[in-house]
């Protein structure tokens, strides 16, 4: 415990340095720099939880021990790390079976499992196209158009195989159907009065809703809703259309649809006066349900997405982490993987869905797999040192539970699932890169 309290005490000291605590000169910035490389480049916690999640991606495409199911916005978060341990080509039919699955009307399946081992969803989703899956979906949320078609650009990326765009998918390439399920959004999700996508009324990027009749479909009691984890994603996905478009007419038409979405989400989903996200916009009016003053409500996941989508500046970024700080202080929850602070109250979301009390699963549970994501925002926006400590939770925590959980209580108690490859996916990634940054930092002058 010594060496741990001493080596934080140099991480904090570096991480004040380089938070302009006091005023660094360029050679001190250099140093700090240098120091911090090396602190990374040495601490074998970071190899050793990256070896864990390595070995428990190569074990199969399911989301975790608690879950036999293939869900895309988990494929999503791993892909990447995913396809260091196993072959490409086993990755590109995971990813091939979402087109199979892929509806009439454009929209994608949340997941899918063998016919054999139906999941419990009392609306399977069939497929003439694929007679040995069946799908899923949690129509409550709006990402897996976006989760897959994230996905299928970084597998094009990581693998080199640009083929992928051009298969015959049941009469459709794998692109026209990307194609297809944007086509699905701006007809059934689009809301014309703000531009942006709708969802229901979700805790940030959960897909549990507040009707008690069903939690994870949309339904008579359901509540309309905008936000911006799934508005972030949307812009996202079309990026990455932008990168993987035929020609360069179509490149300008995503990129076109792109602008509109960023343009849209910081004129109605910002508040520049809080320097945060609203919760949600209310298309139909607000509901009886929210009671409360939900503008006080910080997103964490969504916030995290929203700087993966470039929807912030530099100086917003350093802003909305030291907010995520104060929220984990304020809480006492284990680390900025906090889904939401403060966390929306007692029964606001129904007793059979795991949320009815506060900082329970995605109302205020600690998650690494949208922690792990911020930590690599902040490694992209030059944050190393901020990154590096506070990953540190969520490095320490594996290595005392020896396992991946999906997400923490209080006392970072471990929950849910276990095995959890969303977890390992985030982590792995960002340890990826802060060991990138630390191998070719800033030199010192001469």
């Amino acid at each position: 415990m010594k060496r741990t309290r001493t080596a934080l005490a140099a991480l904090t000291a570096l991480v004040c340095t380089l938070s302009s605590c006091t005023k660094p000169t360029p050679q001190s910035w250099i140093d700090a720099d240098q120091q911090l490389a090396a602190a990374i480049l040495s601490d074998s916690t970071l190899l050793k939880v990256d070896l864990m999640g390595r070995q428990l991606l190569s074990k199969g495409y399911n989301a975790g021990a608690g879950y036999h199911e293939v869900w895309i916005r988990d494929f999503n978060t791993f892909i990447e790390t995913l396809m260091d341990v196993v072959p490409p080509t086993e990755v590109r039919s995971a990813l091939t079976v979402f087109f199979l699955l892929q509806q009439p009307n454009g929209e994608i399946v949340d997941g899918y499992v063998p016919r054999t081992s139906r999941s419990a969803d009392p609306e399977p989703y069939y497929s003439d196209a694929d007679t040995l899956h069946v799908g899923f979906k949690n129509t409550v949320e709006t990402d897996q158009e976006t989760s897959l078609i994230q996905a299928v650009r970084k597998y094009i990326e990581k693998s080199g195989d640009r083929s992928f765009l051009c298969l015959d998918v049941a009469g459709a390439t794998v692109y026209e159907r990307m194609t297809r399920a944007v086509d699905y959004l701006m007809t059934e999700k689009y809301d014309a009065g703000t531009g942006l996508l709708t969802g229901a009324l979700t805790a940030d990027w959960g897909d549990v809703e507040n009707d008690t009749v069903c939690c994870i479909d949309i339904g008579e009691g359901s509540t309309v809703t905008v936000d911006i984890y799934d508005n972030a994603m949307m812009v996202i996905a079309l990026r990455d259309l932008v990168r993987m478009a035929p020609d360069a007419s179509a490149a300008a038409e995503w990129q076109t649809m792109e602008d509109n979405f960023r343009t849209h989400i910081r004129r109605h989903l910002w508040d520049d006066r809080q320097k945060r996200f609203r919760p949600h916009l209310y298309p139909n009016g607000l509901p009886a349900d929210v009671y409360f003053d939900e503008s006080q409500i910080y997103y964490h996941g969504g916030t995290a997405i929203a700087i993966e989508a470039d929807l912030l500046t530099a100086d917003e970024v350093r802003t909305v982490n030291a907010s995520m700080l104060e929220n984990v202080r304020l809480s006492g929850m284990p680390s900025i993987g906090l889904t939401v602070y403060p966390p929306y109250p007692q029964d606001f979301f129904p007793y059979n869905c795991g949320m009815k009390n506060p900082f329970n699963y995605q109302n205020g549970g600690d998650w690494t797999w949208f922690g792990g994501r911020m930590i690599q925002q902040l490694v992209r926006y030059g944050m190393v040192a901020e990154a590096y400590q506070e990953v540190r939770p969520m490095i320490d925590r594996v290595l005392v539970n020896g396992d991946f959980y999906e997400w923490y209580g209080k006392g970072n108690i471990p929950m849910g699932s276990s095995a959890y490859k969303g977890s390992a996916g985030a982590l792995c990634k960002a340890i990826r890169m802060l060991r990138e940054w630390a191998a070719s930092p800033p030199s010192p002058s001469p």
